[in-house]
């Protein structure tokens, strides 16, 4: 096959063009870095705000705000003391109470009332008294819970203790474990990813280059997501923020690392750096256009899904892939240029021309393909090459094993108060409120009823299992301290009924009353719906658990035509597509067994299975990729076997160098204690190092080795007898061959 020719760019290009690309990442950096810091200002971590207008929880919402007017959102202040509260030290609640109300950020009192703050209301044993504080500045919630936090310490009456907690509260201490995104998590990230390096190529100036094309991607699409947030066009998460930042470094040093392993490859044939660099940019292009192209139209199946944080996420990260794609192919090959041999140093790449000596081994002639592979690569490729069925069989058996253990994975979703890994005064002090009130004090289902059939309803509502007290929204802040009874709001010939549950309102428990309030309340009203807390978390996990079956047979759809045209076959992507779905359910079975025999984690988020797998699929296909793209350039060279052992052994590092530097970003996630992307940390970086070790190295160079050229149908490949292609076939057959 004949190469194409080498091209040095005259002088003036050679100084312009990498001046010119490199100052204008300079500048996409310099704009980009600084609202690095302001992405928390665009970020919501509402958990309402996930769900499609079409849920039934977002409807009663939709209905909460024609009632109260407010977007306000709770937080209840419980109070617990050490000897039962006599009536008469009641007063001296209430004025906690007014300081509470006069803190910057709570609701103002409507009317006559003199503060909006409902409350004290004592608990049945009088050990406890709580409130409930509405707060309207939800977008700087954290700063008002730490205020409302010093007022309760600096006013608690002698013998008390108190806690913030609630919806406000939750969320709140939610926000702050998010704080670490900002700087905690990129420097973890960056850390490791420079150790790695500097472990990979023993060199001072490469890793560098490397995190500079890494950081300046992430820095424009950071700019690029924060206009885009600010705008209004995306929904901007605590989670989709960690993500994104993860999976832009991660990304980028993989290509990275593609681009370097064919510069230094180059770097021995030529002497010209521009010439080497031409060379790598030509070979490395497609595989990495390929790669970057197949994970970005993963994330954007995302948009397919009905629920929001999922439909955000895939932009979002599609943006961060997409200058992943752009540094690694514009910046980096400006920066080798300029640096050549001087960024390996001081183990500079020697010239040795076009046709290097070759290291005799005694069995070269008997396995083409691994003529100049040397270390581990040449003893796995003699293992594949000498025993292919034997090696893809064990392989196969190992991930079968893993993913045996899926089955124990409980992805139903997890309580609000289990998603803080670290101390959270919120979810002390809801431990506090199921202690002396009924669990679900605070956070009420929320029913919305027709006015003719409100009695009817709040009768059905009352008698329901599991629902400790019931009645009208009537607008008072504090019902039943004298007087007549207020009147039920009636907005449109609808009524609010907020209803306590017993169990707190996250738990298995509580979905199943709110279960069984949709199942029976329409027979007393056909317009009703049920709402709140609750079944914003109910409709989250069912809208979850629907997204998972209809986005995974459109990613993998998606992946398979875009293998299929780059290796113009069929049989290699279908195998290829086989075995990175088969590397993810060993990683999700490996992770079900260590989340509940080793962290004891309580379940997971519904969500984590579909992220898992749009990461561990679309990326365990970027080293598939790799491997294949060089297996069928060495292919219509030597013949497939041949092709295959070649391509194994000259990948062999860099795609496991790759695969570390993926795990290790990814790892970096557990750093925030956010149950969420602790589970996902674990799942991609041990689904990475699993499918980098097991599936890439071990299952489809031994399985494609076994099938032989017939992985190629129905291409021109297949039908071409090549040089070396009947002589490579398994070891043990040829020597069956000669003895006959």
């Amino acid at each position: 096959m004949r190469s194409r020719p080498d091209w040095t760019p005259a002088r003036w290009l050679r100084i312009v063009l990498p001046t010119v690309v490199i100052l204008i990442w300079f500048a996409a950096a310099g704009f980009g870095g600084p609202t690095f810091g302001k992405l928390s200002s665009v970020s919501s971590n509402d958990q309402a705000s996930f769900l499609p207008a079409s849920a039934e929880s977002t409807e009663v919402q939709d209905w909460q705000k024609k009632f109260t007017d407010s977007d306000a959102l709770p937080a209840i202040v419980v109070i617990e003391s050490e000897t039962a509260i006599a009536p008469s030290d009641l007063a001296t609640y209430a004025a906690l109470g007014e300081e509470l109300g006069a803190v910057d950020g709570v609701q103002a009192p409507s009317g006559d009332a003199t503060t909006s703050v409902a409350g004290p209301i004592p608990s049945e044993d009088r050990k406890a008294a709580e409130f409930v504080v509405p707060i309207v500045d939800t977008e700087n919630i954290d700063t008002v819970v730490a205020e409302l936090r010093t007022v309760v310490d600096d006013n608690l009456p002698p013998g008390t203790h108190g806690w913030v907690t609630g919806p406000g509260g939750l969320t709140a201490d939610l926000v702050a474990a998010f704080g670490g995104i900002d700087g905690i998590l990129l420097l973890v990230a960056v850390g490791a990813v420079f150790v790695i390096l500097l472990l990979v190529y023993r060199s001072i100036v490469l890793p560098f280059l490397v995190l500079f094309t890494s950081i300046f991607a992430l820095c424009a699409a950071i700019l690029l997501v924060y206009l885009f947030a600010l705008w209004g066009w995306i929904s901007l998460s605590g989670q989709s923020q960690g993500i994104l930042s993860i999976l832009v470094i991660g990304a980028a040093t993989d290509y990275s690392l593609l681009l370097v392993a064919r510069f230094r490859e180059s770097l021995g044939h030529v002497q010209s750096r521009w010439a080497a660099i031409g060379r790598a940019w030509r070979a490395a292009f497609e595989p990495i256009a390929a790669s970057g192209a197949t994970v970005i139209l993963a994330l954007l199946c995302l948009l397919f899904s009905d629920l929001n944080s999922n439909k955000s996420l895939g932009p979002i990260a599609a943006i961060g892939i997409v200058f992943s794609l752009l540094s690694a192919l514009t910046l980096l090959p400006m920066l080798l240029a300029v640096f050549g041999r001087v960024a390996f140093w001081p183990f500079r790449p020697t010239f040795v021309g076009e046709h290097p000596h070759q290291h005799k081994h005694a069995d070269e002639a008997q396995i083409a393909g691994l003529e100049d592979v040397r270390g581990l690569w040449r003893r796995v490729g003699t293992l594949i090459a000498r025993r292919p069925r034997v090696t893809w069989i064990a392989a196969l058996v190992l991930l079968i094993a893993c993913a045996a253990g899926v089955t124990q994975l409980k992805a139903n979703g997890v309580q609000q108060t289990d998603v803080i890994l670290t101390q959270s005064d919120a979810v002390d002090g809801q431990k506090v409120v199921a202690e002396h009130f009924d669990a679900g004090s605070g956070s009420p289902v929320v029913i919305v009823a027709a006015e003719g059939d409100a009695d009817a309803v709040l009768a059905a509502v009352t008698a329901t299992d599991g629902i400790g007290t019931a009645d009208f929204y009537t607008g008072a802040a504090n019902p039943g301290t004298g007087g007549p009874a207020p009147e039920p709001v009636v907005k449109d010939g609808r009524v609010l009924i907020d209803a306590t549950l017993e169990s707190p309102p996250e738990s298995a428990a509580a979905e199943g009353v709110v279960r069984e309030l949709r199942e029976s309340l329409p027979e007393v009203d056909p317009t009703v719906l049920v709402g709140g807390v609750t079944a914003i978390s109910l409709d989250t996990n069912v809208t979850s658990q629907s997204d998972l079956l209809k986005i995974i047979p459109i990613v993998l759809a998606v992946i398979l035509v875009i293998l299929m045209l780059l290796l113009r076959s069929i049989v290699a992507p279908v195998l290829l597509i086989a075995s990175v779905v088969l590397s993810y359910a060993a990683a999700l079975g490996v992770s079900a067994l260590v989340f509940n025999g080793v962290f004891d984690f309580p379940g997971a988020d519904a969500a984590v299975p579909l992220f898992g797998f749009v990461f561990l699929v679309a990326l365990g296909v970027d080293y598939n990729i790799f491997l294949m793209t060089r297996v069928r350039e060495e292919s219509l060279r030597i013949g497939t076997r041949p092709g295959i052992l070649r391509g194994l052994g000259v990948t062999g590092s860099v795609i496991t160098s790759a695969g570390v530097v993926l795990a290790a970003t990814f790892a970096a996630l557990a750093v925030i204690p956010i149950l969420f992307l602790v589970q996902i940390a674990f799942i991609v970086a041990f689904g990475v190092l699993l499918d980098t070790v097991v599936v890439r190295s071990l299952l489809v160079p031994a399985l494609s080795y076994d099938i032989g050229r017939a992985i190629w149908w129905p291409s021109r490949l297949w039908k071409d007898n090549l040089p070396n292609e009947t002589a490579s076939a398994p070891v043990e057959m040829d020597r069956v061959s000669s003895a006959n």
